[in-house]
């Protein structure tokens, strides 16, 4: 192929040859002709201000990151229709990856695209030396041939001539010491175009200075001197396939703070059937709609922290995909953006981890071997890449690294996010896109937390309460209500999980059987396959624990949930209550326990370090100590777990302690978003599982509820347990915040709801609001003051916080 074209490049970086570049594409674009632009090198911003001058993607060509082979490829493919094409080279010209010998360099690319080079000459410092300069540089390497000279930041007419005499090669140009050329920088380079208002008018200028200084005709008849190029263009269709016949959205983020990504990488998801929608982290109220994988590049956040930070509705719409299993790929900036902050500037809270500017710079070309299996990677792959950063994040916990270079790791994953400080060129590994797409496809689409205004209008509360042990929150929301009532975490289900219930459709044709679930359950908490059995939700386990013996002083700590109440009522049971009061802080004393009592149920996990946390209504912790006094012989305490999954590292957890009369309950129903798959297990001592296990109505547990316990229990759901429990964690606290500034008294709570003692009557007015809150009558203890208050996105919470302003009034 046909391709007239050429190289720029310096001796050193900093002389100028990123202006003449630009310069250069400008003034040939606004001479007529289309001009191709291209780095070499991993850089961003360059490429940036290169599309700005041509009105094309600006594309890199880098050896380390793509191969060599591919090299003439990509340029052919970027030059198109083009009528010349421009290299810019990197630093030096001889300068590439270090003990490489020249690998990645100015020069290798050069060689390789066998293009002429320019060769861009700060003058400033010397005169005749320069000759020196220009012919070492010219016969340093034969494979390089140095066609013209331009001279840079020449003092005066006659300093140009002095050093232009002492050059064999032709001159070009002379230009001088002008400021307005070149573009502003900072911490990390250059500023990209996307951030400067002014970038357009600056082009526009600095293509008129290159027009009368430089004879763009020589240029041309430089350029139409390379050789003929006998390769075909790189073409990403041929480099990937199409998982389905569906357009999945990809949103990929971009506006002034996500500046970094290949023009490749769109284009590679793009030929895998992917719909590539940008938007904007800095203005964007949420995600693009349908939004199936999320793609955040690198770019500086944290320059813009404050503005990412004040985007509250988009920061909990992209955790709250995150954390429902949307597959993510961050790179770099991305990382940082997904942290908890970036100089204590709040960011999205996907990892449990904070970022911090220091004054190390790292930066390098690295070869990267994968740690594991992950959205993009199976163990053992290497890959080549480059990092660029001034920045550092702490290792968040739950999380398995990404990468690991020499004796460190980079990077963090689950099964559905890749977050690294890694840039990699996905042209040079195609397989990384491909299986982001491959996920992608396979993803529920995320659909955004509602935004609405808050409805005035009658509704009624439920009809008139017969058996408030029976009431449910889920009956609060009837009538279209915004759900602040029932405990289940909005959104789909994680991909993983969606994917083996599907799955087990496959399998219903067959009667159920939850042995293996019971197996997967008693190994999440280290225990041997016997202490753990599967049941079909808390409701299942409460009944078999209800009729396990004929008890003869049933106990219930309240406030608690009421479904182990009304199951010992159920088996007929005359049941006890122990009462904590908002008093004494809903604390419990073990002497209020009868000392006959033979069985006490509890909805509380045991915190030794936290002072608050979830498993009932009040959100409040009885201490370790308290559940240990009240084990004994010949008594059972029972305790639910039902909302231990919140606590990030599940800390409090008694469900791996096989104490002597212990049994733990866990369900699946709030955490994971699964109401309608009833899956949960018991854990305990072998001889109780075995009796609860001969009491169980043969398969009770379902083919579906059995997947989604061994699914929820395996150590692949581990990381997203963390992230969604971080989540659930943000949203809850943000309604603390709200509901300290309203003066509203609550229980402190360390789990995805708020007991609020709000005043009677506020409940009915919520409702006329449009705004769903759980009442709390129909606990026992708890009177019409109170309601329970879930835990949801900021934009929502946003909502409620100004119908219970109104309703307070």
């Amino acid at each position: 192929m046909s391709l007239p074209r050429l190289v720029v490049a310096a001796p050193a970086t900093g002389q100028g040859k990123t202006t003449v570049s630009i310069g250069l594409m400008a003034a040939l674009s606004r001479a007529g002709h289309v001009v191709s632009g291209h780095k070499v090198g991993p850089d961003y911003i360059d490429p940036g201000y290169h599309a700005l001058a041509c009105g094309r993607p600006g594309r890199n060509l880098d050896p380390h990151l793509v191969g060599e082979d591919r090299i003439v490829p990509l340029l052919l493919h970027g030059d198109t229709a083009a009528d010349v094409a421009v290299i810019e080279g990197v630093m030096g010209l001889y300068d590439g990856r270090v003990g490489g010998h020249g690998f990645a360099s100015t020069a290798h690319v050069a060689a390789l695209t066998r293009s002429p080079v320019v060769l861009v000459v700060d003058i400033s410092r010397a005169s005749r030396s320069i000759g020196a300069v220009v012919h070492g540089m010219a016969t340093f390497d034969d494979s390089v041939e140095i066609a013209g000279v331009i001279l840079k930041k020449a003092g005066s007419p006659r300093h140009a001539a002095e050093v232009a005499s002492s050059i064999a090669l032709p001159v070009l140009s002379s230009i001088g010491r002008d400021d307005s050329f070149g573009v502003p920088s900072r911490h990390l380079g250059l500023v990209p175009a996307a951030e400067r208002d002014e970038a357009a008018h600056t082009l526009d200028q600095l293509a008129q200075q290159i027009a009368e200084v430089v004879d763009l005709e020589r240029v041309l008849q430089i350029a139409a001197t390379a050789p003929d190029l006998d390769a075909t263009p790189w073409d990403p269709h041929v480099e990937v396939t199409r998982p389905s016949d569906r357009r999945p959205v990809v949103a990929m983020a971009g506006g002034r703070a996500f500046t970094f990504r290949y023009a490749e990488t769109e284009e590679l998801l793009r030929a895998a059937g992917c719909d590539v929608v940008s938007f904007d982290p800095l203005t964007d109220p949420a995600l693009p709609p349908d939004t199936a994988g999320v793609y955040l590049g690198g770019g500086f956040p944290e320059v813009h922290a404050a503005g990412l930070g004040d985007n509250v509705p988009l920061r909990a719409d992209l955790k709250a995909a995150i954390m429902s299993g949307t597959p993510t790929v961050a790179e770099c900036a991305g990382l940082l953006y997904l942290c908890q902050s970036v100089d204590r500037e709040a960011m999205v809270g996907a990892l449990n981890a904070t970022a911090e500017m220091t004054p190390r710079l790292t930066l390098g070309y690295f070869a990267a071997t994968a740690a594991g299996d992950s959205l993009l990677t199976s163990a053992g792959e290497v890959v080549t890449g480059h990092e660029f950063h001034r920045t550092h994040v702490d290792p968040p916990a739950g999380l398995s690294p990404a990468w690991t270079v020499d004796d460190r790791t980079i990077g963090f994953v689950s099964p559905t996010l890749h977050a690294s400080y890694l840039h990699v060129h996905w042209a040079g590994h195609p397989h990384l896109a491909q299986r982001f797409a491959d996920a992608v496809h396979a993803a529920v689409p995320h659909s955004a937390a509602p935004v609405r205004a808050v409805e005035r209008r009658a509704v009624a509360p439920p009809a008139a309460i017969t058996d408030p042990l029976r009431y449910h929150g889920d009956v609060e929301v009837a009538g279209g209500l915004l759900d602040f009532s029932v405990n289940v975490f909005p959104g789909p289900p994680p991909s993983w999980l969606s994917a083996a219930l599907r799955d087990s459709l496959d399998r219903i044709g067959t009667y159920p059987d939850a042995a293996a679930a019971s197996v997967a359950a008693a190994a999440r908490h280290g225990r041997p396959p016997d202490q753990a059995l599967a049941t079909a939700g808390a409701a299942e386990a409460f009944s078999l624990v209800a009729r396990l013996r004929s008890w003869r002083h049933p106990v219930v700590v309240h406030p608690q949930f009421t479904e182990p109440h009304a199951a010992l009522q159920q088996a007929g049971n005359r049941v006890t209550e122990v009462l904590c009061t908002p008093e004494t802080g809903f604390t419990l004393d073990p002497a209020a326990v009868p000392d006959d009592a033979d069985l006490v149920m509890i909805g509380n996990p045991t915190n030794p370090t936290n002072p608050t946390n979830p498993t009932n209504p009040t959100g409040v912790l009885h201490p370790a100590a308290t559940i240990q006094a009240l084990l004994r012989p010949g008594r059972m305490v029972v305790v639910d777990e039902a909302f231990m999954d919140t606590v990030p590292g599940e800390v409090a957890s008694l469900a791996s302690e096989a104490l002597p009369g212990l049994l733990v309950l866990r369900s699946l129903t709030k955490h994971w978003g699964i109401p309608g798959v009833r899956a949960g297990y018991l854990l305990g001592d072998p001889a109780t599982l075995a009796q609860l296990r001969q009491a169980q109505v043969p398969w009770s547990v379902s083919t579906s509820a059995a997947a989604a316990i061994a699914a929820c229990t395996a150590p692949a759901a581990t990381a997203d347990t963390a992230t969604r429990a971080q989540t659930m964690i943000g949203w809850r606290q943000d309604l603390e915040t709200a509901l300290k500034r309203l003066g509203v008294e609550h229980v402190p709570s360390a789990t995805s709801y708020v007991l609020d003692r709000v005043g009677d009557g506020v409940y009915a007015r919520l409702r006329v609001a449009g705004i769903a809150v759980r009442r709390a009558d129909t606990f026992p203890g708890l009177g019409p003051e109170w309601v329970r208050i879930a835990a949801r996105p900021r934009p929502e919470t946003d909502l409620l916080v100004a119908a219970l302003s109104d309703a307070l009034g």
